[in-house]
């Protein structure tokens, strides 16, 4: 991706935000742009998210740590296969994204981990979120404590629950998280952020991470 698209995007994307989330820091690569803000929020401290890993189920159940490669980002899902309009939106977004960023997004690894393992097999949660990114990996553990405490580190709230008439219930914040080589968090995007938001946020990011 050249620095004058990227740049290009920027100044589009920064004509149609109007939104509550945008983040307070801007970013400008020239005298001659306005200073784009992001979209996603940054953390306030220092959120490490690296200490549990978590079995990969796209990789015969190999651990897995929510640390991205050095010099790529790691982008991180929590949701569940059966969920009808939130998660697919979700990783439709990311896709997209992807598909937008051109060369960079070869430096970019998606993970879901699902919340409801007990339907979400290991072939199902690998199989579902590689039907939006082929490289992805799907995430799994059946230990309750050890996922919540996944979450956690996130910031991340969920339930499971089987309701009166026998149907599960499932309920989950669907941000989605961007991690740095280091496990730290960089940026948070709340359910609704767009493709061209996420892929401008890119941009930013990996410029920083260039310069």
């Amino acid at each position: 991706m050249s620095s004058n698209t990227s740049a290009r995007r920027r100044a589009n994307v920064s004509r149609l935000i109007a939104l509550p989330l945008i983040a307070t820091i801007g970013y400008s690569c020239g005298s001659d742009e306005a200073a784009y803000q992001l979209v996603g929020q940054r953390p306030t401290a220092a959120q490490q998210v690296d200490a549990i890993p978590i079995p990969d189920a796209s990789n015969e159940g190999a651990p897995f740590e929510f640390r991205a490669q050095a010099d790529h980002l790691l982008i991180v899902y929590f949701g569940y296969t059966s969920c009808p309009d939130v998660c697919p939106t979700t990783l439709a977004a990311v896709r997209s994204a992807l598909k937008d960023i051109g060369d960079d997004a070869s430096r970019i690894d998606v993970a879901m981990a699902t919340i409801d393992p007990a339907r979400d097999t290991d072939e199902v949660i690998a199989g579902y979120v590689r039907s939006f990114v082929p490289a992805a990996h799907g995430l799994r553990t059946t230990d309750d404590t050890e996922l919540r405490k996944i979450t956690a580190q996130f910031g991340m709230n969920f339930g499971v629950a089987t309701n009166a008439a026998g149907e599960v219930e499932v309920t989950h914040s669907g941000n989605l998280y961007v991690v740095d080589e280091t496990g730290k968090v960089l940026l948070t995007w709340p359910f609704g952020v767009t493709s061209d938001h996420i892929a401008t946020d890119l941009d930013v990011l990996f410029e920083e991470i260039d310069s």
